[in-house]
């Protein structure tokens, strides 16, 4: 428990320290008008509470990831713990707060048009593209998990077939519905649901204390099947939405485009992102007590949230958290459809106004997700593949944000050291995944290594030569 305790107060210390430095850096401005006041439509431009904002930034970004994906992290050991403080600190909560600090500076512009500032035409091209393939992967992996926890909970009537239509209406709705008439009036309450979960989790560690492993006792991989999934990258890719995900920065527009003033931008982007990692925190070390009490034969994770809560929250209480668990990722299907309806408004200028231009783009997006939902239904391997695509997208997403991210402060003359690190850790990650992965190539760890490497050394060289190229145009950024 020890460890458990250094890591959370290292989230929150992070939070309060380096958050504020990542602030300055960016250096946010009380007058400057934000879109929510200048492009106010009524539909997506509203200016809403900065505690409303918050709330829903962090059901946008937390889904199953950090629920789901640090009970799978847990199986690799205590590095889990590291992965998730040092992620979400140094990586995922800058990653974020730029984004959405970025698209508030350009009218509320969508990741992809972001990224194409600064990583050129061809890259904003891809990106669009790769971007709205990834957001309805995710509304479609988002569905099968709260379904299958909601048919738990209700009469056999109610299957997983009856919830799995009743939250696709429900995407429906949030998708084309102005943003105040579902996801501003519901998800203040979702909120509440999930960090009851993850509090009443959190007070029964200590109240239980259980007996966890420490992080001076070696960072050994525990998983079963460690010859064939080592932790790196393996469980840097499984432990995605709890560290860093490229997921967060297409919903870090949306509440650009709600905030009334620039300086919300720390407690809503980074605050948010560091209340994520406690929650994936809570789990990994409540998963990592479950594994030690029962063995690590339990890959189901819904399963695990449910032995977990009902046998330290009550039956009340577990159900009360099981909720929480299943808003999450509801919370962020119905979103994730959002944002990629924005995204192809964007590119095609195609106004939101009018419910009939909505509706042009919504209903193929939804016809793909309903087949990728049938598809994923057929047997668990269907979902597991899924859910793998969708997790190595989402870290290559964050790759391509962070190396715009690092450009503009380039060019900027600030320190871009903050996010170019973390921009050649993930490039080696996502690379090394590719390689490595049962659903990649399959290589060996010493070539998928090697290849992860290179691809690091020929990032450093692009950006090096890059950075002579701009010190002779010495260039400034649009708007700034």
């Amino acid at each position: 428990m020890y460890s458990f305790t250094i890591c959370l107060l290292a989230l929150i210390v992070g939070y309060f320290v380096y958050g504020r430095y990542v602030e300055r850096i960016f250096g946010p401005d009380a007058k400057r008008a934000t879109p929510a006041l200048t492009k106010a439509d009524g539909v997506d431009y509203m200016p809403l509470p900065s505690w409303k904002i918050f709330m829903i930034q962090f059901l946008n970004i937390a889904g199953l990831g950090p629920i789901f994906g640090a009970i799978m992290g847990a199986k690799f050991g205590t590095a889990s713990y590291l992965w998730i403080v040092l992620g979400s600190v140094l990586a995922g909560a800058v990653h974020d707060y730029f984004s959405g600090m970025l698209s508030i500076r350009y009218g509320g512009e969508s990741l992809p048009e972001i990224i194409g500032r600064y990583l050129g035409m061809t890259t904003k091209q891809v990106m669009r593209a790769f971007t709205v393939v990834l957001m309805v992967l995710v509304g479609a992996v988002f569905v099968a998990g709260p379904a299958g926890l909601l048919a738990k909970l209700t009469p056999g009537y109610m299957d997983v077939t009856f919830w799995i239509i009743v939250v696709f209406v429900y995407y429906i709705l949030a998708t084309l519905l102005p943003v105040d008439k579902i996801i501003g009036k519901i998800y203040p309450l979702f909120a509440i649901a999930l960090l009851f979960m993850a509090g009443g989790i959190l007070v029964m560690l200590y109240v239980n204390h259980p007996d966890l492993p420490e992080l001076w006792e070696g960072m050994q991989n525990t998983h079963p099947g460690a010859a064939d999934l080592p932790i790196f990258p393996i469980m840097f890719v499984s432990i995605a939405c709890g560290a860093i995900s490229g997921f967060h920065a297409t919903q870090s527009p949306m509440m650009a485009r709600c905030m009334k003033s620039e300086t919300y931008g720390r407690p809503v982007f980074y605050g948010a992102m560091i209340t994520e990692g406690i929650v994936a925190l809570i789990w990994a070390a409540a998963a990592t007590y479950f594994y030690r009490e029962n063995g690590m034969a339990e890959s189901n994770a819904s399963v695990i949230v449910d032995a977990i809560t009902k046998s330290w929250l009550g039956t009340v209480g577990g159900i009360l958290a099981i909720l929480g668990v299943i808003a999450a990722p509801i919370t962020s299907g119905d979103t994730a459809f959002r944002s990629a309806r924005l995204i192809v408004a964007d590119f095609m200028k195609m106004e939101q106004k009018s419910i009939q231009r909505r509706l042009y783009i919504c209903i193929p997006m939804f016809l793909v997700a309903i087949g990728l939902l049938l598809y994923s239904l057929q047997d668990t391997a269907g979902f597991d593949r899924i859910w793998r695509y969708f997790a190595w997208s989402n870290q290559t997403l964050s790759v391509f944000t962070l190396w715009a991210i690092t450009v503009y402060l380039a060019v900027a003359g600030k320190n871009y050291w903050i996010t170019l690190i973390p921009a050649l850790f993930m490039t080696c990650v996502c690379s090394t995944y590719l390689c490595i992965a049962p659903e990649g190539f399959g290589l060996s760890q010493t070539v998928s290594y090697s290849v992860g490497l290179v691809c690091v050394v020929v990032a450093v060289i692009w950006f090096a030569v890059w950075k002579i190229r701009q010190r002779k145009t010495d260039s400034k950024p649009e708007a700034f």
